[in-house]
């Protein structure tokens, strides 16, 4: 059973005194590797376990939807092509991972007849995040003309997590989407250019206003948001003004917490069959 967190308290934000604080503290804000003691074990752990099923899966691999290095999309289609399918956004702040990496997601949704594509994108600083929320539309738009031939034409629901649930909220009006799963987002990027990735970001007064979702009219098309309660505060703190400046749209979405998951263990309820976020999937096709 999936659980609405409207009755979880608030932390306390640090952006809240975000003037008074130091430099390191700023970092601290956003830094869920440094947060996550044994981050660095569970990253390891994801990445070969992602190198062996990547190996494995019935795929089809490095497919272009566009011009740059990183304009690839893997394809881990379903035994139809109608089956719904789980587009998969990676995250690393806009400027770290790949596509590659994630794939150990596949199976906890395919388990339940799903396709699943997990396409790349270009990173920071190479490109700016402008450049980097435009390449998601084009994603959708290859799926939209060539999914099929790769046995992939069933609804798409749009997920990602950290970078990738910003991107998300960014492409959940493209017409290819039928709903949203936003996983341990960061929806306001404000603050983000007061701490140590806004080197390789460099974000503009232009960019934060037309790129945090928080600032943006709401999309009326179905996103479930989700965080970890073990998460940094202002990860979870976006994910819940997010959800409540949807509400009061009336658009339509769940907040769902996912009791003791930090910013890495949280995919493992993407990744187990019986995940509340496979299941919270599967739902919104409903």
């Amino acid at each position: 059973m999936i659980e609405n967190a409207h009755s979880t308290g608030r932390p306390l934000d640090p952006r809240s005194a975000w003037s008074g604080l130091s430099q390191a503290e700023r970092d601290a804000a956003y830094d869920n590797n440094a947060a996550v003691k044994n981050s660095t074990a569970l990253i390891a752990e994801r990445n070969e376990t992602s190198s062996r099923l990547r190996s494995t899966l019935k795929s089809h691999l490095d497919l272009a939807y566009g011009q740059r290095a990183n304009n690839k999309i893997d394809l881990y289609p379903a035994a139809g092509p109608e089956a719904p399918c789980l587009v998969f956004l990676h995250g690393g702040y806009w400027q770290r991972n790949s596509r590659e990496l994630f794939a150990m997601l596949v199976e906890g949704i395919a388990a339940h007849g799903w396709s699943v594509a997990i396409p790349g994108y270009s990173l920071a600083p190479e490109v700016s995040l402008t450049d980097i929320v435009a390449e998601i539309p084009r994603t959708l738009d290859w799926i939209a003309a060539h999914g099929a031939s790769y046995g992939i034409a069933g609804p798409v629901v749009l997920s990602g997590w950290s970078a990738g649930a910003q991107l998300v909220a960014m492409a959940l009006d493209h017409p290819r989407v039928h709903a949203g799963l936003a996983l341990s987002g960061v929806y306001d990027l404000a603050p983000i250019r007061d701490t140590w990735l806004n080197d390789a970001l460099k974000l503009t007064d232009e960019e934060i206003a037309r790129l945090s979702p928080l600032r943006l009219p709401v999309t009326n098309k179905r996103l479930d948001i989700a965080y970890g309660s073990s998460e940094l505060p202002a990860l979870v703190l976006d994910s819940i003004n997010f959800h409540e400046k949807r509400a009061a749209a009336k658009a339509p979405g769940q907040l769902i917490q996912v009791a003791g998951a930090d910013h890495f263990t949280i995919l493992e309820a993407l990744r187990r069959p019986d995940g509340i976020l496979v299941e919270a999937a599967q739902a919104l096709l409903n």
